[in-house]
């Protein structure tokens, strides 16, 4: 049966398999539809717990899910399995992204990480202080941390909603400080939300961590080799009263900026000679092109260091499986439950929002203002005060850090419930008046690029 070709020789089917993979890979690299996807899990979990099936929705997350080993077996509820298990997938891209930008991105140097540091800073500070001054008593006090972190995914999605308008140097300062806030929330969840160390885990989690670095040493370059010590290290946590999700983060921080595998031949010298391999066979035989092609994926993986095609790899389903459904598990607020009569849950509501919205902002630009004006900072070039201004509202959108945070803050249902309401509402309104506000900083910036009278 004869075969369509292209002009280049390649079948038609082929070329247009690979067009299509090459969308999906785009897609699911796109932060704003990531950003969609987010949005639209925390939409059917509110919908879903408020509709005449909100039952369902509850007793959905407390089934019982165990696993067993010989006489072992470990059972706890849906909603551990998620937050506590799958969310470590979430902290070991956190920690492999941190891992880049102190190599060799946007941390890799105190002078020029300086006023993101200072801005990620300033917009944990303010925020905390907003939230307590409007919380007084100790056990609404617990949840200070709530509105102080960003979320990474809402926020550069909404960003990438405005398009291309928005100078690429914005977007690099959001993700820096993005990033800085994380580091930043994850030693808040170490040192303030974290039970007494066990030292049996500790011990536990060394031994993990030490078969990391083993395998490194000799070499050991699939991943699939470190799930067993990744799970070692995550046990460790669990069993020394550490939130174990933490797991992922040290497993991100020590993941190899280099290939840990030694190669006979450069990396490119390598590629080249498989792309020479594979002109030398029969295009239209597709069998004789396995053998090339499996070695072209294999030589990727040893060019790419593991920091960046694990983090590559582990993006999509980190953004399309671990996130929505954390949304779709911990989002589910139930309107008619919510009591706002007392003076404790209308504080904790009305601190988050407020915290989120208006001290993310003035952390951010103001401390962004002190040191440039006192301390020998730069703005980045083609970021101006309007754009330091956008940064400042989307770095309001705090969504999945600030609701796990406020699931170790508060342990009665009431505070939780209106902890979850005051983020759902803050990132909504810092989302809504990012977009707006992102909108007359684009056509404003256009018209300057342009050089036409403002």
């Amino acid at each position: 049966m004869n075969r369509q070709l292209s002009p280049q020789g390649i079948p038609c089917a082929q070329r247009l398999a690979e067009r299509a993979f090459a969308t999906l890979e785009r897609f699911l690299h796109i932060e704003a539809v990531s950003g969609i996807v987010l949005l639209a899990a925390a939409a059917a979990a509110l919908i879903w717990a408020n509709s005449p099936w909100a039952e369902s929705y509850h007793a959905l997350w407390h089934l019982p899910l165990s696993f067993s080993i010989g006489d072992t077996e470990i059972e706890h509820s849906l909603h551990f399995w998620i937050n506590d298990a799958f969310m470590t997938l979430f902290f070991l891209v956190v920690g492999m992204e941190i891992r880049r930008e102190i190599h060799d991105g946007a941390l890799s140097s105190l002078r020029q990480a300086a006023l993101s540091i200072a801005a990620a800073v300033g917009g944990v500070i303010v925020p905390a202080l907003i939230y307590l001054s409007v919380n007084s008593a100790p056990l609404q006090q617990q949840g200070w941390a709530v509105p102080t972190v960003t979320d990474i995914a809402f926020a550069v999605g909404v960003l990438a909603l405005l398009g291309k308008g928005i100078p690429g140097n914005v977007r690099v300062f959001l993700l820096a400080l993005a990033i800085i806030d994380d580091i930043i929330a994850v030693l808040i969840i170490a040192f303030f939300y974290s039970d007494g160390i066990e030292y049996n885990g500790l011990i536990l989690m060394l031994v993990g961590v030490l078969m990391v670095f083993g395998l490194q040493k000799i070499g050991i370059g699939s991943a699939w080799a470190y799930v067993i010590p990744g799970i070692i290290v995550w046990l460790g946590f669990l069993l020394t009263g550490a939130h174990p999700t933490l797991a992922g983060v040290v497993l991100g921080l020590i993941t190899p900026v280099a290939s840990v595998r030694v190669m006979k031949e450069r990396p490119l010298e390598r590629l080249s000679h498989i792309v020479r391999d594979m002109h030398k066979q029969d295009t239209q035989a597709a069998e004789q092109l396995f053998a090339p092609l499996k070695q072209l994926r294999r030589a990727q993986r040893e060019v790419l260091p593991p920091v960046t095609h694990v983090q590559m790899a582990l993006h999509p389903w980190v953004a399309y499986g671990v996130m929505p459904l954390f949304a779709l598990a911990n989002a589910g607020v139930s309107v008619n439950g919510i009591d706002l009569s007392g003076s404790g849950p209308l504080g904790v509501m009305m601190g988050v929002t407020l915290a989120l919205v208006a001290g993310k902002l003035l952390g951010v630009v103001g401390v962004s203002w002190l040191m440039v004006r006192f301390g020998g900072c730069q703005l980045p070039p083609e970021v101006s005060w309007r754009g330091v201004f956008l940064i400042g509202l989307l770095a309001g959108i705090g969504f999945t850090m600030s609701i796990f945070i406020a699931m170790l803050a508060f342990d009665d249902p009431k505070l939780l419930g209106t902890a979850k309401l005051g983020v759902l509402l803050g990132s909504l309104i810092a989302a809504t008046l990012g977009l707006l506000w992102g909108r007359y900083y684009a056509r404003h910036h256009r018209v300057q690029q342009a050089g036409k009278p403002i």
